[in-house]
């Protein structure tokens, strides 16, 4: 009985699954849609995407709503998580044009869920800046803060009645990457040594400008809930080492403390180790400045608390030891730690997702370490192959992730309330197009209609949510 209880889902867990509006929604150009940067990015450099997809049409959400809608009630989801398009509801990201035909498409689909008892969790920024901002310079503008204060006021005033679960900005982790590194649009190569932090301290200031729009002029009314969407690897040491211990402790500091402190911890404002490194190794560059941004007193305590829960993306883990490898990313080498992975650990079609099962539950404990246990709620986690309809292998990775993350809720205490798989549909996986599925639905992206085929793991994910246990054979 004791296992029994150990793979139960608490009572009022929530179960879901999440997408995003560039992903899978297409109609990039109708009904005064304006332009985003993964349209310009796509229409502008097609190769820098593999087959030189783009998400002009993807899985034509846009149009097949309410069969997904269908597909989320058939499977029994408590919940769906999708983000806003800014650019279908403000064309040119700000409000002199408001575009009503994206508003009712919007209202279409949250009626839609409500209508199927199905919870709407809405994104509202899943990495489609329009593409008029990103002419001024996009995250690393400042302005941007209020650009998106406008966009949010707007989207609370249309949709906060409706709406109770919110998330502002999916992943900044990654966002800032689109300016230093080509991995996301917008697709630049500046100054790497500088620019990822800079864009990623607007991206705080605009969440915490968000979380207070909603907080001082909404809340009262809505009664809803905000966060931040967290992401990341897990890191763990490579030997059981006090060096390797610490090596952890600074990677998991600069991957999950770079925007979790400012908003999770009880002090806010950047963790102290992140501001001593970077501070340390900026002087020896020989710079007036860190290249880490500076918060006011006054910011970090408009930034700090600034979250109902916390969200949190994650997929696989990494080792990590100390060392410095020039080829790696300048936060890898500010923090002073080297990456490694076991050759041992499964792999999958996406060559950075290794199957690491642990690393969830001890991703938990470390959370709920560091933010005093807070609820968290995991917004993304899933598995990727070729697109298989019998996806044995998506059951077993997802089987051994929940069954670590019930362990972690049961063994350690760890508040966790709620669990979305990525991705409802096989999708546009941003540069690496439609060579990635993530999907426990299948979509046949060569036909016109984009057939939906739900896969195997629809099968497991029903059984899941209907007994509120995981299976363990």
């Amino acid at each position: 009985m004791k296992d029994k209880i150990k793979y139960t889902f608490p009572d009022n867990f929530l179960i879901g699954t999440s997408t995003a509006a560039y992903q899978i929604e297409g109609a990039w150009n109708e009904d005064g849609k304006g332009e985003n940067i993964w349209d310009k990015l796509t229409h502008t450099i097609p190769k820098a995407v593999t087959n030189e997809d783009n998400g002009d049409i993807a899985c034509d959400s846009y149009h097949k709503y309410k069969e997904d809608v269908s597909l989320l009630k058939d499977i029994g989801f408590n919940i769906y998580r999708f983000s806003l398009n800014w650019t279908r509801i403000l064309p040119d990201g700000d409000l002199s044009h408001i575009n009503q035909k994206g508003i009712d498409y919007y209202h279409r689909l949250i009626d839609e869920l409500l209508n199927n008892k199905i919870e709407p969790m809405v994104t509202l920024y899943h990495w489609d800046l329009p593409q008029k901002l990103q002419e001024i310079g996009g995250w690393l503008n400042p302005l941007l803060v209020n650009y998106f204060e406008d966009y949010v006021r707007l989207v609370f005033q249309l949709y906060g009645n409706k709406v109770k679960w919110w998330n502002t900005i999916n992943e900044p982790l990654e966002i800032v990457h689109g300016y230093s590194e080509k991995r996301y649009a917008p697709y630049l190569d500046l100054d790497a040594m500088s620019v990822d932090y800079i864009a990623g301290h607007t991206l705080l200031k605009a969440h915490a400008r968000a979380y207070h729009v909603y907080d001082k002029e909404f809340r009262h009314i809505q009664k809803g809930k905000l966060s931040l969407t967290l992401s990341g690897f897990f890191y763990s040491p490579m030997s059981d080492s006090q060096e390797d211990r610490d090596a952890a402790e600074r990677a998991n500091q600069f991957e999950f403390g770079w925007f979790g402190h400012p908003v999770y911890s009880k002090d806010g404002d950047y963790p102290p180790i992140m501001r001593e490194l970077v501070d340390k190794r900026s002087k020896e560059e020989g710079r007036q400045r860190s290249r880490l941004p500076v918060f006011t007193k006054a910011e970090i305590e408009e930034i700090r608390g600034t979250s109902d829960y916390l969200t949190m993306n994650h997929y696989t883990s990494r080792l990590c030891t100390s060392g410095i490898d020039p080829t790696a990313k300048v936060r890898f080498q500010d923090a002073n730690f080297i990456s490694h992975i076991d050759e041992n650990w499964p792999s999958c079609q996406a060559v950075w997702l290794k199957v690491v099962p642990w690393g969830f539950r001890d991703m938990f404990r470390w959370l709920k370490k560091e933010y005093d246990n807070q609820p968290v709620y995991i917004t993304e986690n899933g598995y990727c192959d070729e697109g298989e309809i019998i996806d044995v292998n998506r059951v077993n990775y997802l089987r051994e992730y929940i069954t670590e993350m019930l362990i972690a809720i049961y063994d350690y205490g760890c508040n966790i309330i709620g669990y979305n798989f990525w991705s409802l549909l096989d999708n546009f996986e941003w540069l690496n197009g439609y060579s990635y599925k993530f999907g426990i639905v299948h979509v046949d992206f060569n036909d016109p209609e984009r057939k939906r085929t739900p896969k195997f793991s629809v099968k497991f994910i029903k059984n899941i949510i209907q007994d509120r246990i995981i299976p363990q054979v």
